[in-house]
């Protein structure tokens, strides 16, 4: 869904997309990519602020609300996240819900690695969310070179991987 300068994008996890596929292919994939607009385009660098989060999702005629997207929007707007991307020069930011990190991060799937998240307490503006984990991703990151050229979709990141 369109919300001007920002996009929710809500993933059905058990048939389309489970969360370690989120973390281990979509979230390096438009690292890649950013770090790549942003390297061929300086003057039109784009950064972004990314959630992860898990729940419940209800949907009426003026579109979708419950707690989980309260937590990922108080996530994201989260103004120590905020200050982790100003004070980057990488295009991206990921925050998961300590859901997320407790559910899939800590165990270390494969392309994903716990010691790349650090504890992020919040200030205590809701009852709602307490801490979080972030990464940051991308530019001094050393993304991993990719064979043939420029990453586009998520297949060529699937098979280059």
């Amino acid at each position: 869904m369109d919300r001007g300068d920002s996009v929710l994008a809500l993933a059905h996890p058990v048939d389309f997309v489970p969360k370690t596929t989120l973390l281990d292919t979509v979230v390096p994939t438009l690292g890649i990519l950013l770090t790549e607009h942003n390297r061929c385009h300086p003057t039109q660098q784009f950064r972004l602020r990314m959630v992860v989060h898990a729940g419940e999702v209800t949907f009426d005629d003026r579109g979708c609300f419950g707690e989980a997207l309260d937590v990922a929007f108080r996530l994201l707007d989260a103004s120590p996240v905020k200050r982790i991307l100003r004070n980057t020069d990488a295009p991206m930011v990921l925050v998961v819900s300590d859901d997320v990190h407790r559910s899939v991060v800590r165990h270390g799937y494969d392309g994903i690695d716990p010691k790349a998240f650090s504890r992020l307490l919040l200030p205590r503006t809701s009852n709602l969310v307490r801490s979080a984990w972030v990464r940051v991703i991308g530019a001094s990151q050393g993304l991993p070179e990719r064979p043939g050229g420029p990453v586009t979709r998520m297949e060529d990141y699937r098979r280059r991987a």
